[in-house]
């Protein structure tokens, strides 16, 4: 047997007024929800799906303008690193240079000053040598005269001297 009939036989597929009016029913709620149902809730499904594919497109040109941004940024980032790094080298160097100038500077002015006390030193020197002269001329003469017992005329006198202290002056114990 044929399972069809097996169910007919049970009384399980008796087709009868209830059923074909189910069916008329079913077909006619089915005509109604795809003539008047259907088609709005499809449009909004196909709004709600445009909607989205907008709004990924729109992300998607969001995230590219944002990985175009940072990249823009990462460069001048870099790009500012190194002016900085220039900029410091720059500084660097001028604060050497001006390290080397003040050095410079400084050294001159040290053999400036050094130089100076050379020429004040051999100023004294020459002035307390003259007045070594002189007071040996006055001693020189004080002693002739103890000695001789009169006084000398101006050009004996002056010869006299100028001997005596070519004298001390070649002594090895005079002072120069």
């Amino acid at each position: 047997m044929h399972p069809p009939v097996v169910y007919l036989e049970a009384g399980l597929l008796d087709i009868n007024g209830t059923l074909i009016a189910e069916i008329i029913a079913f077909l006619l709620m089915l005509g109604v929800l795809a003539r008047w149902v259907y088609p709005p809730i499809v449009r909004a499904a196909e709004a709600r799906q445009k909607q989205i594919k907008a709004q990924l497109d729109q992300a998607e040109k969001a995230r590219q303008e944002a990985e175009q941004r940072l990249e823009e940024a990462s460069a001048a980032i870099q790009e500012a690193r190194e002016e900085a790094g220039r900029i410091i080298e720059r500084a660097n160097r001028a604060a050497e240079r001006i390290q080397q100038e003040a050095q410079e500077k400084a050294r001159e002015e040290a053999r400036r000053i050094v130089e100076a006390a050379r020429r004040d030193i051999d100023a004294e020197r020459q002035r307390a040598i003259q007045a070594i002269r002189l007071q040996m001329a006055d001693l020189v003469t004080d002693a002739v005269r103890k000695i001789v017992g009169e006084s000398l005329d101006g050009e004996r006198h002056r010869k006299l001297i100028e001997t005596t202290i070519e004298q001390v002056e070649k002594e090895p114990s005079a002072p120069q």
